[in-house]
């Protein structure tokens, strides 16, 4: 699946506002500059994809808060933006470009702000914004999907279950991207021999693919609380009985972590009864994509909720898990939080930059603290912000670097 989605991209010749837009972007008024030789700073290559909808109003946002964090810790960031999903094809009728292909793999990591819209719907499936995220997916050879799901004290309210139930949830979905039902061969529609039409898929997994992810989740485990729930459906899928066994023979590497597994059925209402039981859960694609979903939403809103998808090697891509929400583009309603916290994540997980991604968590916990919410968490007695004036307030916490309370 991964080679016939590569086949897809192709070189095209950028138009004039297309090269204008590949430039490398120019600081923003609002935070530190830093000079192009400073001596004693690391230095990154961070691609920016602003994608669609809300995608460029929350990139925007982000980039500002990552590059004031970076400064007050000795990094220095070079921006480069490229086009990728609705807007490439708009711009040169691929979702994908492979110019932005390049940028991406050429950096040291890269920042997504979120893909597609109304407007492509109906677009043919290799012409669809999406595909474009697919393709980018495979190019980068990205498998591991981080997802954490947090209740924060300031949001408890938000969420729809009982403050007993979400007061505490902190939890982390690791997902396998890039194998399982949706790359698996065959794939594909036809016609039988009754003339019917008959859709069908496969869920397939190699050993390698079961024990690379299973080493990422037990390593997050590690590092979290030390406890691993591995999600499948062993009683019914045979894909799903290597997988059971797989992940339990890596477990004598790490008995430090405590393993224990459960079906998906179950998983998904255990979630909903008493998501305080998990720390780290490690599951293949379908199910991690359905159940990371549906753990977002104990937090209140998926405008709070980041994720990383990294590689055995190469840059590892960052966004919110949020759609591009085209009903409120350019309204200055997003909610840019997730998006900053996916900086944060890709100073953790892709830079290794621990300190500056503390700095923004802190100064994310900050803004709350202090009573600013966009339309999406907002409550009584709290104050109604803009995307731009919340991303204002995390760049002050930012600069003051309050260590904030959890």
């Amino acid at each position: 699946m991964a080679a016939a989605l590569q086949t897809n991209i192709r070189p095209v010749k950028f138009p004039a506002k297309l090269r204008a837009l590949t430039k490398q972007s120019s600081p923003a008024p609002f935070r530190v500059r830093c000079a192009a030789a400073s001596p004693g700073k690391k230095r990154y290559n961070i691609t920016l994809l602003p994608g669609d909808g809300i995608g460029p109003e929350v990139i925007s946002i982000a980039k500002n808060v990552l590059q004031q964090a970076g400064s007050l810790e000795g990094l220095e960031f070079s921006f480069q933006e490229m086009p990728v999903g609705g807007a490439a094809l708009d711009l040169v009728g691929v979702p994908l470009p492979e110019e932005t292909v390049s940028a991406a793999k050429e950096s040291d990591a890269v920042l997504l702000g979120a893909i597609g819209g109304y407007k492509w719907d109906k677009n043919e499936k290799h012409l669809k914004p999406e595909t474009g995220l697919l393709q980018l997916r495979a190019g980068l050879k990205v498998f591991a999907n981080l997802r954490p799901a947090t209740v924060l004290p300031q949001l408890v309210d938000a969420s729809t279950l009982k403050r007993e139930v979400a007061e505490g949830v902190d939890l982390m979905v690791v997902r396998e991207l890039t194998g399982g039902i949706y790359f698996g061969v065959p794939r594909g529609i036809k016609t039988n021999e009754n003339g019917e039409e008959v859709g069908y898929n496969t869920e397939v997994y190699a050993a390698h693919e079961i024990d690379r992810i299973a080493r990422v989740a037990f390593e997050t485990a590690r590092k979290r609380r030390g406890k691993l729930c591995s999600v499948d459906k062993a009683n019914v899928l045979d894909a799903s009985i290597l997988w059971r066994r797989r992940v339990t023979a890596l477990a004598a590497e790490y008995p430090d972590v405590e393993l224990s597994h459960m079906y998906v059925d179950n998983a998904a209402m255990q979630l909903v009864r008493d998501p305080k039981q998990f720390d780290t859960i490690v599951t293949n694609n379908i199910f991690g994509d359905i159940l990371s979903d549906e753990a977002s939403m104990i937090t209140g809103s998926i405008g709070m909720l980041p994720s990383a998808s990294l590689s055995d090697s190469g840059p590892g891509l960052f966004e919110p898990i949020h759609g591009s929400a085209p009903d409120i583009a350019g309204q200055d309603k997003a909610n840019p939080l997730a998006t900053i916290l996916s900086a944060a994540m890709l100073l953790k997980y892709g830079l290794g930059e621990e300190k500056a991604a503390k700095r923004i968590e802190d100064a994310v916990l900050g803004a709350l603290n202090k009573g600013f919410r966009t339309g999406d968490i907002y409550s009584a007695g709290t104050k109604l912000v803009g995307c731009k004036e919340m991303g204002e307030e995390v760049l002050k916490s930012v600069d003051s670097h309050v260590q904030a309370s959890v």
